[in-house]
């Protein structure tokens, strides 16, 4: 099979997006599929060594984003790289202007196509000011989706809700975790006293990007009455983003890592206790995965990873999505329980250590054939709305 991947996002950048698609490259790669590569022009002006081709397009940045790149559409240059080394079957993991490019230059070649809903981009317009345009993101989401053979999507949850929608032809993939990689046998001592605590003492960490769509100003209330609760509690934030410095003022005495690459990223998650995660955007959030593997308790709302993988008070503690008040009192609970958090922690551990990406990768690779046995169907009468 020769499989084309067409991101707006790919590594080094550093998202879910990007590493989710890191990890499905990698085990295709071991299966022999062919793999190929559209993406904007990467700054750094690598190339990925696992792609037998690769085509990089100009790109923009948002104003107010500016971490985040966008491809322009290219329909000429799609058509003599596909023309040239024909893929069986394209993904198309983001809905931006390259994505339609490809799905539009797919069509007029005959070529099915899959995709990948991993960003909720209809929520982040309302994070980013823009809410009244909220209707027309969905409605433009649903027409990009409904003409392709399948939409992966991460959760039962989310499927149920792109498809009161009206999202057809929807597919559930989950997302997994190498838990040789994050374990807590990386604890690291020499890590925690840089932190100035010991071996008793709790340490709460936060992973993602530090941006609007995050819900931040809960983890700043949330990490406050943790200090409140637990005076020797130690918080740590890793990440980096737009909101950055106005947390690093809410929050004077929490150690700010930015972005640190995956071997010490695991051994930050080890090193800490609890994991304070108040995201209610995540299409999925594999940052749950990897603290729960790294046998930390949990804090998270009622939604994407945390709802599939967090039984309440067994792995960690979940909480409705309409109750932020309750979210800060769960965490600052947990805080003055050691006995507890580190129950959960090693429950949580147990709970998804053996969620692999093999099992994943086998996963897309039926949508995808799936995909390749329909397309005559889909070619020949795609959906439009």
């Amino acid at each position: 099979m020769r499989l084309c991947l067409v991101s707006e996002t790919w590594a080094p950048d550093i998202n879910g997006v990007a590493h989710t698609l890191g990890q499905l490259a990698d085990e295709l790669q071991r299966r022999g599929i062919t793999l190929q590569l559209v993406r904007p022009r990467p700054a750094s002006m690598c190339r990925d060594t696992r792609m037998a081709d690769e085509l990089q397009v100009r790109g923009f940045h948002l104003p107010r984003y500016p971490d985040v790149q966008f491809g322009w559409p290219c329909a000429g240059q799609l058509h003599a790289a596909w023309h040239h080394q024909r893929p069986d079957v394209i993904y198309l993991a983001t809905e931006g202007p390259l994505g339609w490019s490809a799905l539009r230059t797919a069509e007029r070649l005959g070529i099915p196509t899959v995709s990948g809903f991993h960003t909720n981009f209809d929520h982040y317009a309302s994070d980013y000011g823009l809410g009244w345009l909220r209707g027309s993101v969905a409605r433009l989401l649903r027409r990009f989706h409904n003409r392709t053979g399948a939409t992966l999507v991460p959760t039962q949850r989310q499927a149920d809700l792109l498809g009161r929608q009206g999202i057809e032809r929807i597919v559930v993939m989950g997302r997994g975790i190498d838990a040789q990689h994050f374990t807590p046998d990386k604890r690291d001592r020499l890590l925690r006293q840089r932190w100035g605590v010991g071996d008793h003492q709790p340490v709460a960490l936060h992973v993602g990007r530090l941006a609007s769509e995050k819900n931040l100003g809960l983890l700043v209330e949330s990490f406050q009455a943790m200090h409140l609760a637990q005076p020797d509690l130690v918080s740590v934030v890793v990440g980096d983003g737009p909101q950055r410095q106005s947390l690093q003022q809410r929050l004077p005495t929490t150690h700010f890592t930015g972005f640190i690459d995956s071997d010490q990223l695991a051994r930050h998650y080890a090193s800490a206790d609890l994991f304070i995660f108040p995201s209610r955007s995540e299409t999925y959030g594999n940052v749950v995965l990897e603290a729960m593997a790294s046998g930390l308790a949990v804090v998270a709302f009622d939604y994407a990873a945390a709802a599939e993988w967090i039984v309440p008070d067994q792995h960690g503690r979940i909480v409705p999505l309409d109750s932020p008040h309750s979210f800060v009192d769960q965490a600052a609970q947990l805080a003055r329980a050691p006995a507890s958090y580190s129950q959960l922690g090693r429950a949580a551990r147990s709970r998804v250590a053996d969620c692999h990406w093999s099992q994943i990768a086998d996963r897309f690779l039926q949508v995808l054939t799936t995909a390749m046995e329909h397309a005559d169907d889909r070619t020949t009468h795609p959906a439009r709305l």
